[in-house]
């Protein structure tokens, strides 16, 4: 393995995907958050997605020149057209006005449509945790999941993300996939050749496989069996059904160059808890207290951070083939 800072590593991702047409400000916003993810040790999120965005880039599948748009609809609610683009971009836009809002109105959404894969959701929360603000993200897929019962993927892995602020701490961040891990990691172990353990997915005939390369061309395992079904339903309706986004049965993959622009959308929502009385913040601390009190318990979040510190500390470790594969994009 080889060691890159932070830094080195936002500078090698943004190279590549300016050189393939990507514009500088989308450069720099998918640079950094791939970094993050990165950083972060959700690494199906990082720097190994860089060949499929350049490839898309390169067949339009993504719009490199894209600049998202916002508008302002209802006093809380903010549209953000991606415009085919990537989601970064759109995400920093609505993460950026948000607060605002918020803070006016007690609470606000954003919805973002027209839009790609958004990565490490938790990462768009925790900023607006850091901004005072209870936050949830919903982002649909393309499809991975069949309905509880069928055969045919119509769901997506449909990640969900909370952030809450904690009074002189790092928030409370949940990410989590609604499959039983996220496609990402079954994204990576095909490109290593390695298998995956058994409950993860099915294969194109519906029945459970640990091979990763027939995991893609099947579908995911739900996280909770039928209840993680009913929860990717949830978020297809919250993220694409109401704010006129693709659905997963209609979006083309994130992984590859194939098919037009997957059109997929992401709704964040933020509450300000100072709207509710001025004790929230003090109660928020009194729970987590409650978890951290007890030995070996931590609080959702808590990894993401340390592995945070120790990659700014240290470096990434990348392989010297993905170093490569991506100076060669």
């Amino acid at each position: 393995m080889e060691r890159l800072s932070l830094a080195a590593a936002i500078s090698l991702a943004e190279t590549a995907l300016t050189r393939n047409g990507a514009g500088a400000a989308a450069a720099a916003s998918v640079a950094r958050a791939l970094v993050q993810a990165e950083a972060d040790g959700f690494k199906g999120h990082g720097l190994s997605r860089l060949p499929a965005y350049v490839a898309q880039l390169r067949v339009g599948k993504v719009r490199g020149e894209a600049v998202p748009v916002v508008t302002r609809p209802r006093p809380g609610a903010l549209m953000v057209d991606a415009g085919h683009g990537f989601a970064f971009p759109a995400l920093d836009m609505a993460v950026e006005a948000l607060p605002g809002v918020t803070h006016a109105q007690g609470i606000a959404c954003a919805a973002v449509t027209r839009s790609h894969h958004c990565g490490s959701a938790g990462a768009f929360v925790e900023r607006l945790a850091d901004a005072g603000l209870v936050a949830l993200l919903f982002a649909n897929t393309p499809a991975a999941m069949a309905p509880w019962g069928g055969n045919r993927a119509v769901l997506g892995t449909n990640p969900i993300a909370f952030a809450c602020p904690l009074q002189g701490d790092a928030p409370i961040v949940v990410d989590m996939a609604l499959s039983t891990v996220a496609r990402g990691n079954i994204v990576a172990a095909a490109k290593k050749g390695e298998t995956i353990p058994p409950g993860w997915a099915f294969d194109a005939d519906g029945q459970p496989t640990t091979d990763a390369r027939r995991a893609l061309s099947g579908t995911m395992a739900p996280l909770g069996d039928a209840k993680g079904v009913a929860l990717a339903l949830m978020v297809e309706l919250l993220a694409a059904g109401m704010i006129g986004a693709s659905y997963a049965a209609d979006a083309s993959s994130f992984l590859d160059d194939k098919g037009p622009p997957p059109g997929t959308g992401q709704l964040l929502i933020a509450l300000d808890p100072g709207a509710f009385g001025a004790g929230a913040l003090a109660r928020f601390a009194t729970l987590a207290g409650m978890i951290t009190d007890q030995p070996g318990a931590r609080l959702p979040g808590a990894r993401r951070l340390g592995a945070r510190r120790a990659a700014e500390r240290d470096g990434l470790a990348l392989s010297p083939a993905l170093i490569g594969e991506i100076t060669a994009l």
